[in-house]
């Protein structure tokens, strides 16, 4: 299948880039892995959850890739770390990561960037306005995984699962720093389109 076959409303990204095909899917999805596994490690170490940029690395991911893609390439990040390699935030990886309180967000990230795919393959992603809209949801998904999961394990340590004491620990030490990754992914993909479209301007001008 080729983009030509796509809807245009399915379109995403990477598609304007490089034509669908099973080994071009199979690269973008890996190259996503490449893109969250770099920006973990741009990390504030904290605990119980570290603050890293990987949200920024999942929104780009999934709004380039679409939504089946962008979870699988998240779920394949998700599976690659559990299997050893370290690419988790502080460069983790293993099982031991299970036992983690932030494994949560890990698990979120695979929803994240499959709605903020499906939202871009019905082009949100390219009208600032509504890539505002689009990129805050993908920023909260996250949190709707991991301080459930959080709590899970904190319980387990007999520490402190109450509401209050969740927000404290998974939730208000990220608002700062969500807010700059959300900002970023808004600008940088409708950028990111602009610029493709002058690319295809100016080819078809020179064709003429």
């Amino acid at each position: 299948m080729t983009t030509a076959t796509l809807a245009p409303s399915r379109l995403t990204l990477a598609d304007r880039v490089v034509p669908r095909s099973v080994t071009n899917n199979i690269a973008l999805m890996l190259a996503g892995v490449a893109v969250v596994s770099a920006t973990a490690l741009i990390e504030i170490p904290m605990w119980p959850v570290p603050v890293s940029g990987q949200t920024l690395g999942v929104m780009l991911v999934g709004a380039s890739l679409g939504a089946w893609r962008g979870a699988v390439s998240l779920a394949t990040y998700m599976l690659l770390g559990l299997a050893g390699l370290p690419i988790f935030a502080g460069g983790t990886g293993g099982l031991i990561a299970l036992a983690k309180p932030s494994f949560g967000f890990i698990i979120g990230f695979i929803a994240a960037a499959a709605f903020i795919g499906w939202l871009a393959e019905r082009n949100w992603d390219k009208r600032p306005v509504l890539s505002l809209f689009a990129f805050l949801g993908a920023s909260v998904v996250p949190f709707l995984f991991g301080i459930p999961y959080m709590g899970m394990i904190l319980g387990t340590m007999g520490l402190p699962t109450d509401i209050g004491s969740l927000l404290a620990f998974g939730f208000y030490p990220f608002i700062l720093g969500g807010v700059v990754k959300w900002l970023l992914a808004a600008s940088i993909v409708p950028l990111a389109w602009r610029l493709v479209k002058n690319i295809d301007d100016k080819r078809d001008a020179s064709a003429v």
